[in-house]
């Protein structure tokens, strides 16, 4: 493990000597000033350098572990998690992180060194990268890296320095500090700033000349003298009189011959400077206050442009570097990678942020007591529970705040079956009979849905066995999270119902030429909720005991997957012909009862199953009032007081008839 080097050992190391020149700028023929030295005197490079490694430090640094395509969980408890968080005793993850990417602003190079602390946990120490260069005879790749101690130098293996570094033409193994860039716009801020300080070092002399008239009398040396005493009192160095109004003698004309700042373009200059470092290291210049061209609107797309094109590649290399520099040294890290959390700044405002979740969501993601929370408002009872908009579980709508669409499978204005009975109101008495069950188009939805789920299902749990490193069997707990997937299932479940009784009891009181408004789905919300969440736990019951019994004869990824393939086919068809029977039979009785015909309405049992079941067969016909139950204890088909085996898969329907 090269986690080899420890503290005591580096603290041993002496102040550090250089075996080789600070790295430097020449900005003229006789001033050449170190890479570090512009850093801390020109204040555009810092400026742009320390935006970079704030704005990229602030970011969370999170390791996280692939469990599918569709599925990843973050790490909390790796070392490698730990040593983010605190890469030493005396470091935090945001100085290493900030210290990391000046590092690469200014020498295009970084290091990081792998130590073993007193307690024996890993550590990662900065080394300067003035004091560090590459060695060895490979070309392309450092075989170790030299640093200047204070005892002479030592030299580290290349798998104990994690190297962050950019394109260097000349030298494959380190990188080439963008301020070489930048010579020209930087001897040009020197040279002005020398000027400025020269001339408020003289006092802010005046430049220029005094022109006396020719006809003016013949001065003598005494009176040239005094005259120019003065002037240099009044206008130069540190004397009280300095800055005064002029006295000018004989008709002398004081002619200037300095250069103004506003002609010197002192500020314009100052501005270029910045822009032209800022542009080599592709910062948006109005993220540094130069607002000249900015608005709202090109400023909100800039802060988006800042950490997708700007720190992209910044974030990108860094964790690439840390992926396959650091990650080899940890066991148990397949399927492990590092990532920043860029999300965090990407949310944007509050308003923009409940907009993109509420439509990615298709629903509400926040119940009452939470938002109440925000407010400092104290929690209510029921405010636990989602509240979700009918247009969104009935009208199959995106956002919650869209208007709700004609429900599948149901007409705007169905037309109203036939009355049987005399034509001229003599015979029979008049009769208006449906079928209480929706069209197939909710069986086929609901068979899709359930076999995306199953897929889903067995994909996660497929990856789980793949990622597995034990060769013994694996067991359930290990790639089966109960609590998840009833949960997930009964959400599922939950959309499906909701749809489908709404849409049959609408279908029924149209049909029966009641009112539909008189179907109130909110009331049965609840019952649509409690019979989702029970019909789920049945079903993941069963899914977990055959999940079981498959791991203990072949607990292979290929085998598991094998058994999800099955459920997302035949299973999930039997599921959604007993859901699509038994909340057709519900919503077509709750809309009768809620349109106050219980009493004229009369319900028939119809098998149409070419092999129906024995207890079915014998039903087939069978009439009672509304209000009461069939023979079998049953309400409707698919009722819930029958058992497993008369109930999944039935597609026994329902005629309503009303008097």
């Amino acid at each position: 493990m090269p986690f080899v080097v420890t503290g005591g050992q580096l603290a041993n190391l002496g102040r550090p000597q250089l075996t080789r020149p600070y790295p430097a700028l020449a900005l003229t023929g006789s001033i050449t000033l170190d890479y570090h030295t512009i850093w801390r005197t020109q204040p555009q490079v810092r400026t742009v350098t320390g935006f970079l490694g704030r704005n990229i430090a602030q970011l969370g640094l999170h390791l996280y572990r692939r469990v599918s395509d569709t599925d990843r969980e973050r790490v909390t408890d790796h070392p490698l998690a730990k040593l983010f968080g605190q890469p030493t005793p005396w470091t935090t993850r945001y100085r290493m992180i900030n210290d990391l990417v000046l590092d690469l602003g200014i020498y295009d190079s970084a290091y990081l060194l792998k130590v073993i602390g007193e307690d024996r946990t890993p550590a990662l120490v900065r080394l300067e990268p003035f004091k560090v260069r590459p060695v060895g005879d490979n070309p392309f790749v450092a075989e170790g890296f030299e640093y200047a101690g204070g005892r002479g130098p030592i030299r580290f293996p290349a798998t104990q320095v994690v190297h962050f570094h950019g394109y260097n033409p000349s030298d494959y193994r380190e990188g080439s500090s963008p301020i070489e860039a930048l010579r020209t716009i930087l001897a040009e801020e020197f040279h002005a700033a020398q000027f400025r300080e020269q001339m408020w070092r003289n006092g802010a002399r005046a430049s220029g000349y005094i022109r006396r008239p020719a006809e003016a009398p013949r001065w003598s040396k005494e009176a040239r003298a005094r005259f120019g005493e003065q002037w240099q009192e009044q206008y130069s160095g540190d004397s009280a009189l300095a800055g005064g109004t002029p006295i000018l003698e004989d008709g002398m004309e004081w002619t200037s011959a300095s250069v103004t700042p506003e002609q010197a373009q002192y500020l314009d200059a100052r501005k270029l400077t910045r822009e032209e470092v800022a542009s080599a290291y592709y910062v948006p210049p109005s993220m540094l206050g130069i607002l000249e061209h900015a608005n709202y609107a090109n400023i909100k797309e800039q802060h988006k442009i800042l950490y997708q094109d700007t720190l992209g590649p910044w974030l990108t290399t860094i964790t690439q570097e840390i992926d396959m520099q650091l990650l080899p040294d940890f066991p148990g890290t397949e399927g492990l990678y590092s990532e920043f959390n860029l999300a965090e700044k990407l949310r944007g405002s509050f308003e923009d942020q409940a907009t993109q979740l509420q439509v990615s969501v298709g629903a509400p993601y926040m119940t009452r007591n939470e938002a109440r929370a925000r407010l400092n408002l104290p929690q209510i009872e029921g405010g636990d529970e989602l509240i979700t908009p009918l247009n969104v579980l009935v009208g199959g709508q995106a956002n919650p705040r869209d208007s709700a669409p004609p429900l599948e499978g149901v007409e705007e204005n169905p037309p109203a079956p036939a009355i049987e009975g005399d034509e001229e109101g003599g015979g029979k008495a008049h009769q208006v009979q449906i079928k209480a069950r929706v069209g197939a188009a909710f069986t086929e939805q609901a068979t899709k849905t359930l076999a995306r789920y199953f897929s889903r299902q067995g994909q996660v749990i497929s990856s789980r066995l793949g990622g597995r490193k034990a060769m013994r069997k694996a067991t359930l707990d290990e790639v089966y999270e109960a609590d998840r997937w009833t949960r997930e299932l009964a959400a599922e479940l939950f959309g499906l119902a909701t749809r489908i009784a709404s849409a049959a009891g609408k279908t029924t009181l149209v049909g029966l030429h009641l009112n539909a408004d008189r179907y109130d789905v909110v009331r049965t919300l609840p019952w649509l909720q409690a019979h989702a969440e029970r019909v789920a736990e049945l079903l993941e019951a069963a899914t977990a005991q055959q999940l079981a019994d498959a791991l203990a004869e072949d607990d292979s990824p290929a085998a598991v997957a094998t058994l999800f393939a099955s459920y997302a086919t035949a299973r999930a068809a039997e599921i959604a012909d007993t859901e699509v029977t038994a909340l057709s039979g519900f919503g077509t009785a709750e809309a009768v009862e809620k349109a106050g015909a219980s009493e004229r309405a009369t319900k028939t049992w119809r098998t149409n199953s070419t092999h129906p079941r024995a207890a079915h067969a014998a039903m087939n016909g069978e009439t009672v009032p509304m209000a009461e139950v069939f023979s079998n204890g049953a309400r409707w088909p698919g009722d819930h007081v029958l058992p497993p085996e008369q109930r999944f898969g039935c597609r026994c329907e329902m005629d309503v008839a009303l008097t």
